[in-house]
């Protein structure tokens, strides 16, 4: 198999850019397998095969469908994560009454990025003498950044703040990062199957309808997690729409793997990101994940000593992070900051 280049995290004081992994392209008895909510049957997770439904996310607590996307790339907002493909989720964004640009939403984000192309576009002049620290998963750098007054995704509203100027691979054909974590009324609703994405202060009801409901918790930096298990370990499980790929500290890995069979290869790849510093990772197919009365199997965890996870305070405990590569294989996703409840709909895929 070749190689593909997948996101991983990297976080600064305020916000986080994106880190990268070089990683095997997982073949079938690798991809996140199957969802299970409650007491039901045993439902397969599908990808999708055919085209994407392309439904335009306005800057408004409504979005309405709309045309086929396969062929505008600049139409898809929720790219559903496929056999050979890890989803994501973009926004429209403006920016000094300027826009729309399209940012990738960063749950596990309080503060967002811009990229140099777009400060560029909006004449913004990266100031090299107003530098921020960047933590990315493997160290820390400083970063230009620039001052924007207003910027504004649905009822999302941010004014007078500075932000970091940074390109990452995640980031190609994205005009930066929106970093949501830290948001206290919102809610950021996914329906990947009519390529929907709204950020609104209220959910209609009806968007509820037939979901799993997850409770969560809202860390004080902002981060949203949910208390599960994988196999019999209890995690700390961090929701993270801007990692592609589910990341694991020592911690998980040790009490998951405490003996290895003699002779077992590691199966270990390179992880680089923002800075300079590269670290390694160890990738292992986890047992059953269980959020609430959902349950995820068949998924690939990145393991590794990575720095983000000193960053967040999550040395000590086992924690993961459940990246795209997971949530994006569901129906919609539903992440409401105000109620600490996370709403998964994981039923069979019509178009898959």
């Amino acid at each position: 198999m070749g190689a593909i280049a997948t996101a991983a995290r990297c976080r600064n004081c305020l916000n986080g850019c994106r880190d990268s992994v070089a990683s095997p392209l997982r073949g079938p008895a690798e991809r996140p397998g199957g969802w299970k909510s409650g007491m039901s049957l045993f439902v397969p997770l599908c990808y999708l095969q055919g085209a994407l439904l392309a439904g335009l996310a306005l800057a408004a607590p409504v979005a309405t469908p709309g045309p086929v996307a396969d062929e505008n790339p600049d139409l898809l907002f929720a790219s559903p994560t496929r056999i050979d493909h890890v989803g994501r989720i973009v926004v429209p964004v403006m920016i000094e009454g300027k826009g729309p640009f399209r940012f990738i939403v960063d749950t596990g984000a309080s503060s967002s990025t811009i990229s140099p192309q777009l400060a560029l576009t909006l004449g913004l002049d990266p100031a090299l003498q107003a530098t921020m620290i960047v933590n990315g998963i493997t160290g820390t750098a400083q970063v230009p950044s620039v001052a924007i007054s207003r910027l504004q995704a649905g009822d999302l509203v941010i004014e007078d703040t500075r932000f970091p100027v940074v390109w990452a691979p995640l980031m190609a054909g994205a005009d930066g990062i929106l970093g949501v974590a830290g948001l206290r009324k919102e809610t950021v609703f996914v329906d990947f199957r009519r390529n929907r994405v709204v950020i609104s202060r209220s959910l209609a009801g009806s968007d509820r309808v037939g979901f799993d409901t997850v409770p969560a918790k809202v860390l004080a930096d902002g981060l949203i997690t949910v208390e599960g298990r994988i196999g019999d370990v209890r995690v700390q499980a961090v929701i993270d729409t801007g990692s592609e790929r589910s990341i694991g500290n020592p911690a998980l890995h040790a009490a998951l793997y405490a003996q290895r069979r003699a002779g077992e290869i590691p199966n270990v790849t390179d992880v680089y990101g923002a800075t300079t510093d590269v670290a390694t990772g160890e990738m292992d197919l986890v047992p059953t994940i269980t959020l609430g009365a959902v349950n995820i199997s068949n998924v690939t965890v990145i393991f590794g000593d990575f720095h983000i996870f000193e960053v967040w305070g999550m040395e000590d405990r086992p924690a993961v992070i459940i990246g795209m590569d997971v949530l994006g294989t569901v129906n919609s996703l539903g992440i409401d900051f105000r109620r600490s409840q996370i709403y998964f709909d994981s039923s069979l895929r019509p178009d898959s």
